[in-house]
C-alpha cells in the first residue's frame, strides 16, 4: 500500500529532527515515487485518459511541494516565512503545464525567480532540483529571473511556446502576478512571426511522421501536438486557453464533443503505452499491440481480433485529430498570415458563386452554406482540370454537405461521371478528407481505418489506395509512363479504378481478391458502367499482386510460368493495365520499396510475356488450365493436403491434363503421385483395356506398345506431373480376355527394362500427313500426325524417339472414324529440332 505524502512529510520531519542527510531524506521521497508507480496498474483500471493525466499532474505537484517545503525548512528552520514572501515561485509548463502529464513524461518545471539580496537563492534552488533528480523525478528544468524573462523568450521559439502553457504550482503570489503580466506582454509579442514559425515546425514534423502502420501519437500525423496546435495559438491569438472556448465562435458542440472524444481515446493510449513498457513511449509499435488492445479493454470477436479493433480506432482518432486542427489552426491564423495581394487575385480568379481557383487550388469561404451532396458532384464535375488540390475551406464546406438517405439514380450518375474524370486523385482525396469517402463509395466502408499488419505494408488500406491512385496520375518511371500514355482514355480510367480499389475487399473474412472481385462488379453495375470496364477492372483488382508475385517468386524465363502467367492476364492490354496497377501498388507502401532491381524485374516480366500474345491458343490453353485449378483449390480433399502438395499441383508441367480431365480425377492422380518413387500402374479391363501408370523411372514406351501392336489405341495421354514424374493413360478400342491381363501385366513390369528392344512394323504415313513444328513454343516443339489408323502406328513413333533420346512432354492420341489424330509435345532439349528431317524420313513411308 503506497504512503500518502502525508505520511512521507511525517518521516521526513522525524529524519529532519534527527539530522539525517539529504540522502537518508531523498530516500523516504524516492520509495514514495516508485510506490506510486507501482500503483499506476490500479489506478488506470478505473481512471480514463484524461482523468489520469489530471490526477497524475496534482500527485507530482503535491511532490514537488513537499520538496521545495523540506528545502525552506532546511533553510529557515523556525523562522521559516510565509512561501509568498520567499521571491520563488515553481510554474509547471509543457504537458505537464497543460494537465496532461503522462506516467514517464518529463517533468517540465520552471523555477522563477527575482533576485532579493537577503536570501540565498540560488544555493536553495539549486538543492531543490538536486534533491528532485535524487528522488527519481525525471525533471526538465529552467530557472528563470522574472526580468529576464521577455528576453529569454525572443531567443528561442521553443522557450516561448514552453512559457505559454505556463501554470504555477506554489511560491510566492507577488512573483505570479508579476509573471502574468510579462505572459500578456509576451502573447502579443511579435505574433505573426511566432505563429509563422509555429507553422513551419509542424509542416515539418507532419512530414517527418506522416500516418503510418507504427504511429506516432505525439509527433506524428493526428497527434498530441496537432491539439497542443490549438492551445498554442488559440491562447497567442485570442487569449483562450481551452477549445471549450471557442464553441460556438468557429465550431459547434458536436464537432468539439467528436474531436474530444478522439483526443481522450488518444490520451488513453499513451498512458497504457508508458504503463506497459515502464518507461516513456508515444510509438504504438506492432510488438506492443497485443498487450496494448487488452488494456484497453479489447476483446477478440468473430471478425476482428482484439488488435484491429483498437489500431481502428486509435487511426480513426488521429484522422478527427488531424482535420479539427487543420481546420481550426487555419481559421485561426489566415486573417494575420494572408497576403493581401495574393487574396485579391484569388477573389479574381472566381469559377462560379463562392468557388474559387488559384495555382490549381479551389478555395470558398469558410461561412459558405452546406448544400447537398448531389449538388457538390455536379460542382466538382465541372471543375476545370488544372484543378490540383482543394483548400481546408472547401473540405469543410465539403464535410457539410447534406446526405440523401440513399443514392438516387441521379446520384449514381453523378457518382460515375466523378470516378470517369481525367484527373481523379484531388477529388477523391477531397472526398476522403471530407469524410464523405464510404457515402460516395459504399463498398469501402470496410478498408477505411483498416490496419495491416503483414510487415509489408507501411499504411493503413484507406491510405494505401488513395497512395496507389496518385501514383497513377504522378508516374515517375518513364517506362511504365510510357505504357500508361498508350492506352486509351477508357483503359486509364479502368487503371485508375482499379488502383483505388484494389484493396477494397479487405477487412473482410474471404480472400481480400476474391471478394474485392465481387464487390467491385456489384458496384459498378449498379452504376451502370459498361461491361468492359466493369470485367476488366474487376480482373485487375482480382489479380492484383499476381505480376508482383510472379517477377519474385518464379522464373520468368520457363515457358510454363509466362504461359500460366499470361493465361491468367488474358490480353496484351490488359497486361499493361496490369503493368501500371502494380507499379503503383508497390510504389505506394513505402519509400523505396519499388526500387531498381523490382523495376528490372516487373519489366522483364513484361517483355518476357509479350510474346506469348501472339499465340492465341496457347494463351487460351493457359486461361482454361487457370480455370481448372481455381476448381481444383475449392475441392475439400485439395484444402486437406499440405502445402507443398498443393505447390506441386500448381507446377504440374502439362497443359493436356488441365484441359481433358476433371477436377477431381486431377487432384487424383496429383496425390497417388507423390509417393511415386518408382512406378505404379492400374489396368481396367471393363467396356475396353485401359492402362493407367504413373512413373518415375524412364519408361520404354517404344517395347511397350510395340508389344502390344495387336490391339488397337482408341486414345492416349502423356502428362507431364511434378518431380520428373508422368503419367500415361492409354485406352484400347476393345477389352481383353482375362486370361490375358497377367500377360500384360508383365509386359507393362518389363517396359522399365531401358535396354529391351522391339521389333515394331513401321506404318504408312505420308509426309503431308505430318507437320512438324519447332516453334510452337520457345520450350516446345510439336508433331501432328493425321494418318489412317494401323495397329503400332504410336508404337513405331515411340520407338523413334527412344532412338533419338527424345523426351515427350505431353501427347494427345485420338481416333475417330478410322483415322488417328495424334498431337505431341516435344522438349527442345532433346534432338527433334536438330535431327527434324532425318527423323520425319524415319518415321514416313509412302504408299505403293
Amino acid at each position: 500500500m503506497i504512503n500518502t505524502l502525508n505520511e512521507v512529510n511525517l518521516q521526513v520531519e522525524e529524519l529532519i529532527s534527527n539530522n539525517a542527510s539529504n540522502f537518508e531524506i531523498s530516500k523516504v521521497f524516492r520509495n514514495h515515487i516508485k510506490e506510486y508507480k507501482k500503483s499506476i496498474d490500479v489506478i488506470l483500471d478505473t481512471t480514463g485518459g484524461k482523468d489520469f493525466f489530471v490526477k497524475n499532474t496534482k500527485h507530482i505537484d503535491k511532490f514537488l511541494i513537499s520538496l521545495y517545503k523540506y528545502i525552506l525548512r532546511k533553510y529557515f528552520g523556525s523562522y521559516q516565512p510565509m512561501s509568498t514572501s520567499i521571491p520563488i515561485t515553481l510554474v509547471a509548463l509543457g504537458s505537464y503545464g497543460r494537465e496532461q502529464l503522462c506516467i514517464y513524461s518529463d517533468i517540465d518545471l520552471m523555477i522563477l525567480y527575482e533576485d532579493i539580496k537577503g536570501y540565498n537563492l540560488k544555493e536553495m534552488m539549486e538543492e531543490f532540483i538536486t534533491l528532485a533528480w535524487d528522488c527519481g523525478l525525471k525533471l526538465g528544468s529552467r530557472v528563470h529571473e522574472i526580468k529576464n524573462i521577455e528576453e529569454a523568450v525572443k531567443e528561442d521559439i521553443t522557450i516561448k511556446t514552453a512559457i505559454i502553457e505556463s501554470r504555477v504550482i506554489y511560491g510566492s503570489k507577488y512573483l505570479w502576478y508579476a509573471y502574468e503580466n510579462a505572459l500578456n506582454s509576451i502573447r502579443r509579442t511579435d505574433i505573426k512571426e511566432f505563429v509563422s514559425e509555429k507553422l513551419e515546425e509542424h509542416k515539418q514534423r507532419l512530414l517527418k511522421n506522416p500516418l503510418k502502420m507504427e504511429p506516432d501519437i505525439k509527433d506524428g500525423y493526428g497527434g498530441l501536438r496537432e491539439s497542443n496546435m490549438i492551445f498554442w495559438m488559440s491562447y497567442i491569438l485570442y487569449g483562450a486557453k481551452s477549445t471549450k472556448e471557442l464553441i460556438g465562435k468557429i465550431i459547434n458542440e458536436e464537432e468539439h464533443k467528436r474531436y474530444r472524444s478522439s483526443l481522450e481515446y488518444i490520451f488513453q493510449i499513451r498512458n497504457a503505452l508508458h504503463n506497459i513498457s515502464r518507461k516513456k513511449l508515444d510509438k504504438v509499435n506492432l510488438d506492443i499491440l497485443p498487450d496494448l488492445s487488452t488494456k484497453l479493454g479489447f476483446v477478440n470477436t468473430p471478425r476482428y481480433t482484439k488488435e484491429r479493433q483498437c489500431m481502428a480506432k486509435l487511426l480513426g482518432s488521429l484522422h478527427t485529430i488531424h482535420f479539427f486542427s487543420t481546420l481550426i489552426v487555419k481559421r485561426f491564423t489566415s486573417f494575420l498570415l494572408e497576403n493581401k495581394t495574393e487574396i485579391k487575385v484569388i477573389k479574381q480568379s472566381r469559377l462560379k458563386k463562392d468557388v474559387y481557383l488559384h495555382k490549381g487550388k479551389i478555395y470558398t469561404s469558410f461561412n459558405r452554406k452546406p448544400i447537398a451532396l448531389n449538388n457538390l458532384l455536379k460542382e466538382l464535375i465541372s471543375l476545370p482540370k488544372e484543378v490540383n488540390s482543394f483548400d481546408i475551406s472547401y473540405v469543410y464546406f465539403a464535410s457539410k454537405s447534406k446526405i440523401p438517405k440513399k443514392q438516387s439514380k441521379e446520384l449514381k450518375k453523378n457518382i460515375k461521371a466523378i470516378l470517369l474524370k481525367e484527373h481523379l486523385y484531388p477529388i477523391i482525396k477531397l472526398l476522403y478528407n471530407a469524410s464523405l469517402f464510404k457515402t460516395i463509395l459504399p463498398i469501402t466502408k470496410k478498408m477505411i481505418n483498416q490496419p495491416q499488419f503483414d510487415g509489408y505494408h507501411q499504411h493503413p488500406v484507406d491510405i494505401h489506395s488513395l497512395k496507389t491512385l496518385k501514383k497513377v496520375e504522378n508516374i515517375q518511371d518513364n517506362y511504365v509512363k510510357e505504357i500508361y500514355e498508350s492506352l486509351n482514355t477508357n483503359e486509364k480510367s479502368i487503371v485508375k479504378l482499379a488502383a483505388l480499389l484494389h484493396d477494397v475487399g479487405k477487412g473482410r473474412t474471404a480472400d481480400h481478391h476474391v471478394a474485392g472481385e465481387k464487390l467491385f462488379k456489384n458496384f459498378a453495375t449498379s452504376l451502370q458502367l459498361d461491361e468492359y470496364q466493369i470485367q476488366t477492372a474487376a480482373h485487375l483488382i482480382r489479380y492484383h499482386n499476381m505480376m508482383s508475385a510472379y517477377s519474385k517468386n518464379e522464373d520468368i524465363y520457363s515457358e510454363r510460368i509466362i504461359l500460366a502467367f499470361t493465361g491468367l492476364v488474358k490480353t496484351k492490354q490488359i497486361l499493361k493495365m496490369l503493368y501500371v496497377v502494380t507499379y503503383a501498388d508497390i510504389s505506394s507502401v513505402g519509400e523505396n520499396i519499388y526500387n531498381s532491381s523490382v523495376s528490372s524485374l516487373l519489366k522483364e516480366l513484361y517483355l518476357q510475356s509479350l510474346p506469348a500474345f501472339e499465340n492465341h491458343d496457347l494463351v487460351k490453353e493457359s486461361s482454361r488450365r487457370i480455370a481448372k485449378i481455381n476448381t481444383i483449390k475449392n475441392l475439400k480433399r485439395y484444402k486437406e493436403l499440405p502445402y507443398i502438395t498443393k505447390k506441386k499441383i500448381s507446377y504440374i508441367s502439362s497443359n493436356q491434363i488441365f484441359l481433358r480431365l476433371k477436377a477431381d480425377d486431377i487432384l487424383d492422380i496429383a496425390i497417388k503421385a507423390k509417393d511415386v518413387n518408382n512406378y505404379i500402374y492400374k489396368i481396367m479391363n471393363e467396356e475396353r483395356l485401359v492402362l493407367r501408370i504413373i512413373r518415375k523411372a524412364p519408361l520404354n514406351l517404344g517395347f511397350l506398345l510395340g508389344n502390344l501392336e495387336f490391339l488397337n489405341i482408341l486414345s492416349m495421354d502423356i502428362y507431364k506431373l511434378y518431380d520428373e514424374k508422368k503419367a500415361f493413360e492409354i485406352t484400347f478400342t476393345e477389352k481383353v480376355e482375362d486370361e490375358d491381363l497377367s500377360h500384360i501385366k508383365y509386359i507393362i513390369e518389363n517396359s522399365f527394362d531401358m535396354s529391351k528392344k522391339q521389333k515394331v512394323k513401321k506404318p504408312i504415313i505420308k509426309k503431308n500427313q505430318m507437320i512438324a513444328n519447332c516453334n510452337h513454343s520457345p520450350y516446345l516443339a510439336s508433331l501432328q500426325i493425321r494418318a489412317k489408323d494401323q495397329k503400332g502406328l504410336f508404337a513405331y513413333v515411340a520407338k523413334i524417339f527412344d532412338d533419338f533420346n527424345i523426351e515427350i512432354e505431353s501427347a494427345k492420341l485420338a481416333t475417330t472414324k478410322g483415322f488417328t489424330r495424334d498431337l505431341i509435345l516435344i522438349e527442345k532439349t532433346g534432338e527433334f529440332c536438330g535431327k527434324q528431317e532425318e527423323i520425319i524420313n524415319l518415321i514416313c513411308q509412302e504408299e505403293d
